[in-house]
């Protein structure tokens, strides 16, 4: 008899992975990959992918959709239009936030987040917990629920005055997530330093968005990230810092990670492509570049390439936080705002992965060394998914997902605000060609996106429940300060 047909043949790729790349055919069962290898098997539909490259769907795992700021802003984008968006850029997966404010129920929080997203998510995608009010429900009850129903990350801000979580708080919601295995996620800047400088900037009439870089001193960076690390090592934490900025910042990482700490960091394209004087741009216009932390110098670009080469920063996300430039957002306090006043966010889920492939495998970068693809592929699909355990995510192997980007690597487009598809308005990153663009995207082997259209339909994502502990264990060994015969801290763990 003759076999039973595969449901799809992806035939006459190159499979890009973390560690190869290579000619094979990708046959797809029931939304899973089935057998990657040559001479597959007939599909009820086949997709010819000569000449181009196929790829895990790319994973971005830092974006904020359909979320109320701590100033009260709804950002431009819904779930529909976001995760569309991120399909027409590669991607098959987000995280985005689950936003609790002062004063808010976190349960009350993710079941209302959890029906927008099941409404309009047209890719799959999970939520981080952000805490502001870490009060006794929040730590005691609500944390340990939702992470023991599949939640299994918590996001805290060191900064924002509406939203920030002091050193003694951050400790209480640290030690839950231990007790629960989850992992704490971090926007780690020095508060104070950044309010001093903001407030005398403005007082002395120094009000242009380009100021918005000088109001976040380098060195709040540093001096966060070494206040958080020293936190989560007294209890064995594992920790993400999000988006690194300075050459100082990764250093920090680096001599952490050298001794044995559970810390992973992350970067963004914006680090890696901007610098502060983007902002410095005629009126208004460089408000479209406030984002924080700002972009720095070319140095640090540099310095943030090498430290992903490293392995020092893992990931390289969006930080996509769309605000329009007009009243509803960027000008929400009027036409002419300071810089203490304009929305702080940039939209970026669409541009993300055709920048980094361009740098990165098109162009070569150095530090890559000739395994651009490789890294590629590890940092925007393979190595986010083990991060964040996703479970049947970031590879292209049987029993995995069929979350697949077919990139034709030779096209060049040049990017423009028409050509995103998210509800901002404009891209950053206007006016930049790069060569490598991705044709046709499938989530859980149905399209997505396919010759230049749309496909998915609204709701059609998956809510993507992650347990199962870290990404990495926690060492199970006691800190000097947490040793039983020196004081009785360990009896909190």
């Amino acid at each position: 008899m003759p076999a039973t047909p595969f449901d799809l043949v992806i035939r006459g790729g190159t499979v890009g992975t973390a560690t190869a790349a290579y000619a094979a055919d990708v046959a797809i069962t029931g939304g899973k990959v089935a057998a990657v290898g040559q001479g597959l098997g007939t599909g009820t539909r086949e997709i010819d992918a000569t000449g181009k490259l196929v790829l895990p769907g790319g994973i971005d795992s830092h974006t904020h959709i359909e979320q109320v700021s701590a100033g009260g802003l709804l950002n431009a984008d819904t779930f529909e239009s976001a995760t569309t968006s991120a399909a027409f850029g590669g991607n098959t997966t987000v995280i985005s936030f689950a936003a609790q404010h002062r004063g808010k129920d976190l349960r009350k929080v993710v079941d209302d987040y959890s029906a927008l997203a099941a409404r309009g998510a047209l890719i799959d995608y999970a939520f981080h917990l952000i805490v502001a009010n870490p009060d006794e429900k929040t730590v005691r009850q609500d944390l340990p629920e939702l992470i023991g129903e599949g939640h299994a990350s918590v996001k805290i801000f060191m900064t924002y005055d509406l939203i920030k979580v002091d050193d003694e708080p951050l400790l209480d919601v640290m030690l839950a997530a231990r007790q629960n295995r989850a992992l704490i996620c971090v926007h780690a800047e020095n508060h104070g330093m950044i309010s001093w400088m903001g407030k005398r900037l403005v007082e002395k009439g120094y009000v242009a968005p380009k100021y918005h870089a000088i109001s976040h001193p380098r060195g709040s960076e540093a001096e966060a990230f070494q206040r958080l690390i020293a936190l989560a090592a007294l209890i064995d934490q594992p920790i993400m810092i999000f988006h690194v900025s300075t050459a100082e910042g990764a250093q920090v990482v680096r001599d952490a990670r050298a001794q044995g700490l559970k810390v992973f960091a992350e970067t963004c394209p914006q680090y890696l492509f901007m610098t502060r004087h983007d902002l410095d741009r005629p009126g208004i216009e460089g408000a479209k570049w406030v984002f924080s932390p700002p972009p720095r110098e070319k140095e640090d670009q540099d310095a943030l390439w090498r430290a992903l080469a490293l392995g020092d920063l893992q990931t390289v996300t969006s930080d996509h936080a769309p605000y329009r430039f007009d009243e509803t957002g960027k000008l929400s306090a009027g036409p002419n705002p300071t810089f203490k006043q304009v929305a702080s966010g940039l939209p970026g889920l669409e541009a993300r992965l055709p920048l980094l492939f361009d740098a990165m495998v098109s162009q070569g970068r150095p530090e890559f060394s000739g395994r651009g693809l490789e890294a590629f592929v590890d940092l925007t699909a393979t190595r986010p998914a083990s991060l964040y355990n996703l479970p049947g995510k970031g590879q292209i192997a049987p029993g995995f997902d069929a979350d697949i980007a077919i990139w034709d690597p030779a096209r060049k487009v040049t990017i423009t605000d028409a050509l995103m598809h998210d509800l901002t308005g404009y891209t950053p990153y206007a006016g930049r060609t790069v060569t490598g663009w991705p044709d046709t995207v499938l989530v859980r082997g149905e399209e997505v996106v396919a010759g230049g259209a749309l496909k998915g339909k609204p709701g059609s994502g998956r809510w993507l429940k992650r347990t199962g502990g870290w990404a990495a264990e926690p060492t199970g060994r006691l800190t000097a300060d947490m040793d039983p015969e020196r004081n009785f801290g360990a009896t909190l763990l």
